[in-house]
């Protein structure tokens, strides 16, 4: 069978480094060091599993050349010193034992050094920065989210402009860490020069406004460029690989780093000896969405073009990254725009991508739904996570182990959390039996997926696990007294979800107000003609019908699609409820036509949605609805929503339809049932234990699936 992806399995070159396939794992902070900046086994073993896991090239990112000085987070690695080298040669000796091979980035945060302001120490810059926009999303941050939030901290900005000393003794910290990072067995050093850190910053003429020879013409800009460059190959000698990681534009930035600019860079780097160049690029946040265009992007593909700009004008390999998808990486490998790919989230999700690619079984890799929430605990100066993976960041304490002695395993609820767990434990031999008492697996996650069309590849990917042998799965089915007893299972896990009760407002029983439940069986199928009887006039049923939304329920694009030409909700909606089902839902709404307007009676919108996830949604319905915080619903009346507003004063929002997404709570009610019926012990897992949405089922699922 041809396999799609070839191209990202040949074998690869750099400098004089052998590479075994075309996937390299993205530098990413990790922010799991000690308090002391030492490399340990968290970090072991989180490198190791990518490693194992098939990747030709870890880039192990991001290591701070004057630790503690110079940090973006509390936890960031250090390579400042020689008893750095330990811990760090740990992670070389992992990687190449399943024959990988390791770079490691080295670093000076200067401007960003957001740590050093938390500390109130100087932050290092080429000059005094610009005055930024504080991006109104910042707004959704909560006072919990703010005690902890990266560089936030008792003192005032302290700027540090380098002076000709100082500069000598960054050239020598870049110098020094690069050797270190040779004599702890890395196969190579990444140098970076971009995201308006230490060298960057140097270089863009938005940031650099020196009147000395660093600063004012391109060549004065590019001189600590130079400087490092030289020092550094001086250092490791001619054969050791090394390469530059680069911004091909500063976006949103007036007068920043240009492609012509960075193309120049490209063609110095190559000068000076580097043996590739790894394209990236950077945003100011005039927004917080910026934060989505560079350097994470939420675009796929995002730096394609860029990348081959570079490759056109440089003779040296191309690392390129940039939530590459995998048919466009490996098209893109194929016609030489780029060598390697590096990916950064997906390999969070799977770090065993490149051997499924290699089985050419890219259909069971884990995706990656791009909701953010790894980035997002930086920001709260937390390890990163991932949403759909719980070992990221545990590879150390939860591995998957095969069962001492395999159970039969009931598993109620077809949804991402009954799912989950029941994936693991047939991995570790039990034999699983799943009910779902509706037609079809997914549950909420099904109507998430229609909210926000990549948490549909999830779904596609659950319920591609579901056919795993051991698992038996029945949908139609109810879990009662007789089925236990036929069952006779060893352990009971209960995935239910949760109950989403209508509030207690005056007008919320007429049949143009909808709940979140109501709204999700209707488009995905779950006992939907219950719901069209008792919300849709017989036309609407006519239309439902017609539409053909009943005959699609096992496919989010179908529902996707239709849901464009038709919906049960007129043309002013009004969503009562900013939290997470909210703001997607509006979100979703806005791309479909209509005007939309979220109230809610809480301060800070979308706190269940990771940091950066939130800020990108804040600002898509406020740029196309309307958002209203501090508002209470009084009462519904037949084509306005009345409220009062923070004053207390009296509002009036038209409306055609109403949607409550409010009053979400854990329900126990199934479980407490089946408990009823059966001495065996019966775990809660996802919603109906506690309310924790996508992530939270995943986790729970996992570690019930893990454990039993």
């Amino acid at each position: 069978m041809n396999n799609p992806h070839a191209s990202l399995l040949q074998a690869g070159r750099i400098g004089s480094m052998e590479l075994k396939n075309r996937i390299a794992m993205a530098p990413m902070g990790e922010n799991f060091g000690s308090d002391d900046g030492i490399c340990g086994e968290r970090t072991h073993a989180y490198y190791e599993a990518r490693a194992k896991g098939g990747t030709g090239l870890i880039i192990m990112g991001t290591t701070a050349i004057s630790w503690p000085s110079g940090t973006s987070e509390p936890h960031q690695l250090g390579i400042s010193e020689d008893y750095f080298i330990p811990g760090l040669a740990e992670v070389t000796r992992r990687v190449h034992a399943h024959g990988g091979k390791v770079a490691v980035q080295i670093n000076h945060s200067g401007k960003v050094a957001a740590h050093d302001r938390a500390c109130g120490r100087e932050m290092w810059v080429s000059s005094i920065p610009p005055q930024g926009p504080v991006p109104e999303a910042m707004r959704t941050i909560t006072p919990k989210e703010f005690s902890t939030f990266v560089g936030v901290g008792p003192y005032p900005d302290r700027y540090r402009v380098m002076d000709k000393a100082d500069i000598a003794q960054m050239v020598e910290w870049f110098a020094a860490a690069a050797l270190r990072a040779k004599q702890a067995n890395f196969d190579a050093v990444e140098v970076h020069c971009a995201h308006n850190y230490m060298i960057a910053n140097f270089l863009s003429p938005f940031f650099n406004s020196r009147s000395d020879e660093y600063g004012g013409s391109y060549e004065n800009r590019s001189r600590l460029l130079r400087e490092v460059l030289t020092e550094v190959r001086k250092r490791v000698g001619p054969d050791y690989p090394v390469w530059v990681r680069i911004d091909s534009e500063e976006m949103h930035t007036p007068g920043g780093i240009t492609m012509e600019e960075a193309l120049q860079t490209a063609k110095l780097c190559e000068e000076l000896g580097m043996d590739a160049i790894s394209v990236s690029a950077y945003a100011r946040m005039p927004t917080g969405t910026a934060f989505t265009d560079a350097p994470i992007p939420q675009k796929p593909n995002a730096y394609r073009q860029f990348a081959g700009q570079f490759k056109k004008a440089v003779k040296i390999p191309i690392i390129s990254a940039g939530r590459w998808e995998l048919d466009a990486a490996a098209e893109a490998v194929a016609k030489q725009e780029i060598d390697f790919v590096a990916m950064g989230r997906k390999l969070l999700a799977e770090p065993d991508l490149a051997h499924k690619l290699q089985a050419n079984a890219a259909q069971d890799m884990r995706p990656c739904i791009y909701c953010y929430a790894c980035v997002s605990e930086i920001f709260i100066n937390r390890g990163i996570k991932c949403a759909v993976n719980a070992q990221t960041g545990h590879e150390f304490e939860a591995p998957i182990t095969f069962a001492e002695k395999p159970k039969h395993i009931l598993v109620v609820g077809g949804g991402p959390s009954g799912m989950e767990a029941a994936r693991v434990a047939a991995l570790r031999g039990h034999r699983v039996t799943l009910v779902e008492r509706s037609d079809r697996l997914g549950g909420t996650l099904f109507f998430a997926a229609l909210a926000y069309p990549e948490n549909g590849r999830l779904l596609d990917y659950l319920v591609k696990q579901m056919k795993h042998p051991q698992i038996e799965v029945r949908l139609n089915t109810t879990a009662d007294a007789p089925l236990i007893d036929a069952l006779k299972p060893d352990e009971i896990l209960v995935g239910t979800g949760a109950r989403r009760a209508a509030p207690a407002i005056a007008g919320a029983d007429q049949n143009h107000v909808w709940s979140g439940d109501e709204l999700r069986r209707l488009m995905t199928g779950d006992r939907a003609d219950e719901v069209a009887k008792a919300k849709l006039s017989l036309t609407e049923r006519a239309m439902f019908k017609a539409g053909g939304m009943l005959g699609v329920t096992d496919s989010t694009a179908a529902i996707q699609g239709l849901s464009k030409l038709w919906m049960p909700l007129g043309k002013k909606v009004v969503i009562v409820g900013a939290g997470l089902v909210g703001l997607e839902l509006a979100e979703f709404l806005l791309e479909r036509g209509r005007e939309v307007t979220v109230l809610d009676p809480g301060t800070h919108p979308g706190s269940e949605l990771p940091i950066v996830r939130r800020w990108r949604v804040y600002d898509a319905v406020k740029a196309h609805g309307k958002l209203q915080m501090q508002a209470q619903v009084t009462r519904i009346e037949r084509k306005q929503v009345v409220w009062t507003d923070k004053e207390g004063q009296e509002q009036c929002t038209a409306a055609d339809s109403v949607v409550l997404a409010i009053g979400a709570e854990p329900d126990a009610s199934v479980s407490e049932q089946i408990q009823s019926m059966t001495p065996i012990a019966v775990r809660r897992l996802g919603d109906c234990a506690d309310l924790g949405y996508i992530e939270g089922a995943m986790h729970s699922g996992h570690h019930a699936g893990r454990t039993v």
